[in-house]
């Protein structure tokens, strides 16, 4: 098979498009002829090395994976699986995450348990089904079980423009929220209004805690001005920032730390404001099922940014890696 492999870690120019193994699926496996794989911030991170995270070599990344089954192994119930059935693949498995610590989709075949396969829904496309595991199963999460989003809130969700904060977007206003969104640039702005925010602020020329102080006026310690909830996995020198942002007793939500991990915080807004810090992991089987149901009865709508042939990876990488992505960037082996 054609796969996207590197050998070592560091830059993309160790990662390439070659021939690799077969996979040969082993007594409680499928093998998955791989028809979308989508690409998540990680990615580029996972090729650089992650400290701690141990991957093996040689390594195909991709996390998120659609297609259909083409071989069964020995012990697979029958009754539940078949030759030809339309699958994606849930990532997140019991002895490690595809795509990090285990060997990812961005090739043209893909084995896994088949415990960990679900089925596609007839009005669901491959590449709607492999953009919904790793960004919107963990922004369904983040929002609705970690915070429970109630109508009329107001929620900032920063760097909006990718696969977490394109999602946040839609499952904030389909919450009957008011949704502030953020991005680096106009054009990214005005499409994030196109999805569903009320109001899009470009933070390559606003602040967007000047914003929230002029949308709702500055928090007050015995209540009134600022937002409920703010969405923010970027961390860096955001953190602190948008303390400033959060009205009392308001949520801050992260799931990611994609601007840096140990930032400077401002206690003194914890505590005056009464201010609750929420964290999500990761997304459930069952999470991912719901995803499914709600693109297939049109209630959520992936957003991507590109679908380009498994060869042209490095166009989708570079995107990625300099922050150009609106949604999600799918490779169609």
């Amino acid at each position: 098979m054609k796969a996207v492999v590197f050998e070592t870690h560091g830059s993309l120019d160790n990662m390439a498009y070659c021939d690799a193994p077969d996979p040969e699926p082993g007594p409680s496996e499928a093998v998955i002829r791989v028809r979308a794989v989508a690409l998540n911030g990680f990615d580029p991170m996972v090729l650089r090395g992650i400290p701690g995270l141990k991957t093996p070599m040689p390594m195909i990344p991709g996390a998120d994976i659609a297609g259909e089954i083409v071989a069964l192994g020995a012990a697979v119930d029958r009754s539940a699986w078949k030759v030809g059935d339309r699958v994606t693949v849930i990532p997140n498995q019991d002895h490690g995450m595809v795509g990090e610590t285990l060997r990812g989709g961005a090739s043209e075949l893909f084995a896994t348990d088949a415990r960990y396969l679900l089925p596609i829904p007839e009005q669901v496309s491959f590449v709607d089904a492999s953009c919904l595991p790793v960004a919107y199963g963990t922004a369904l999460r983040m929002l609705e079980t970690r915070t429970r989003l109630k109508p009329g809130e107001k929620v900032l969700i920063l760097s909006a423009a990718g696969g977490v904060g394109t999602c946040c977007v839609q499952l904030a206003k389909a919450a009957g929220c008011e949704v502030i969104a953020c991005a680096s640039s106009e054009a990214r702005a005005e499409r994030l209004k196109d999805i569903g925010a009320d109001h899009a602020v470009d933070t390559s020329r606003q602040s967007y805690v000047a914003e929230i102080h002029r949308l709702y006026g500055k928090p007050r310690v015995r209540g009134g001005g600022g937002v409920d909830v703010i969405v923010n996995y970027t961390g860096g020198d955001t953190w602190a920032e948008c303390l400033r942002a959060l009205g009392r007793q308001g949520r801050l939500l992260t799931c990611g730390a994609t601007a840096g991990y140990d930032p400077r915080t401002d206690l003194r807004y914890i505590w005056s404001f009464e201010l609750n810090i929420v964290g999500c992991n990761g997304w459930t089987r069952d999470d991912q099922i719901e995803l499914l149901s709600r693109v297939a009865d049109g209630r959520l709508k992936p957003i991507k940014h590109s679908e380009l042939p498994l060869a042209r990876f490095r166009e989708a990488m570079v995107d990625l890696i300099e922050r150009r992505v609106f949604g999600k960037a799918v490779l169609a082996p």
